[in-house]
């Protein structure tokens, strides 16, 4: 019983068959993690985008009586809010609007899936941007 003990002490077949089977899961994981990270900072960038333009599309919804009167440009809160959805579903993107008489802000919220990351159960990376936006009247002045 010994001596059977002590050749199987011995044998080393299989050992590197674990050792080939941990690497490759770990290389597969950090995969996983640059491929998948990369696409959902890539979707991250694009909602920041989106969320921006969004609000710059309602940003130029003016209250143009009040400002032909004189005062600030403001804007009209339910036109602005109008315009960044409409922004949002011509470009497919989810979110939420809010606008007063001063600025637009733009809420994105988007799901990237991933590709690699799937394999240990994580589908989708969810990814959020805001973005606002306030009416500009421009510079004073002109160019000599």
């Amino acid at each position: 019983m010994r001596t059977r003990w002590r050749a199987l002490a011995g044998d080393e077949h299989g050992r590197v068959t674990a050792f080939v089977v941990v690497i490759t899961t770990a290389c597969l994981l950090f995969a996983g993690l640059v491929l998948d990270g990369g696409l959902a900072l890539a979707a991250k960038t694009q909602a920041i985008g989106h969320a921006q333009q969004a609000a710059r599309a309602g940003a130029q919804e003016l209250d143009l009586a009040a400002y032909r009167a004189g005062g600030q440009p403001q804007l009209e809160p339910g036109k602005a809010q109008t315009a960044a959805r409409r922004y949002l579903g011509a470009v497919g993107a989810t979110g939420t609007v809010t606008a007063d008489a001063t600025t637009v802000r733009v809420h994105v919220d988007a799901q990237q899936r991933t590709q690699i990351l799937g394999l240990i159960g994580l589908g989708e990376i969810p990814v959020s941007a805001e973005g606002q936006a306030r009416p500009d009247q421009g510079t004073a002045g002109g160019a000599g």
